[in-house]
């Protein structure tokens, strides 16, 4: 299922399909009454992070991953650490092309596997209420759901807007 698939560290010529993925998924999320305030959302992680992944992970002594098919970027995800213990996932993003094939699963394998190797024996994670299968995949891989919130502010982790949150984490 996975076969012929890559996941390797993020280099500058990726991203321009990093960038168009992170607005292709976020555009697809956005439910017609939030269209604009997901394009808000959108511009302010651009110019915060996406823009500038290499030097937004490399400034939390962090990393940045693509998963790459045939010389295509089909997903993506990042780790920044959480706690001294701890490291969170980010930006885990499948294109809707490539979906239900593993891809999400392998992904969140590497980044655990990622942890470990940097002495950080647990992961955290945050995912919305309108990501179902990522609700889906994170409960079936062992995560532990350890709080919900409903983020009425906005920032470059959260859209703001009333859409409730929830936070999981996973020993490793």
């Amino acid at each position: 299922m996975t076969t012929g698939i890559e996941i390797r560290a993020f280099t500058a010529p990726d991203a321009a399909q990093v960038r168009d993925l992170f607005v292709k998924v976020n555009r697809l999320l956005a439910p017609p009454d939030m269209k604009e305030v997901f394009e808000g959302y959108i511009a302010r992680s651009l110019g915060e992070e996406i823009d500038r992944i290499e030097a937004y992970y490399r400034e939390r002594d962090g990393g940045f991953w693509v998963a790459v098919e045939g010389g295509r970027l089909i997903g993506m995800f990042g780790l920044e650490p959480s706690s001294g213990s701890a490291m969170e996932l980010r930006r885990m993003y499948v294109d809707p092309d490539a979906r239900r094939r593993g891809i999400a699963r392998m992904m969140l394998r590497h980044a655990e596997d990622e942890c470990r190797r940097r002495n950080r024996p647990a992961m955290d994670l945050s995912t919305s209420e309108l990501q179902d299968d990522a609700l889906s995949l994170y409960r079936s891989a062992g995560y532990q759901l350890v709080r919900e919130e409903v983020a009425l502010s906005a920032s470059n982790k959260t859209l703001g807007g009333g859409i409730r949150r929830y936070y999981f984490t996973k020993p490793l």
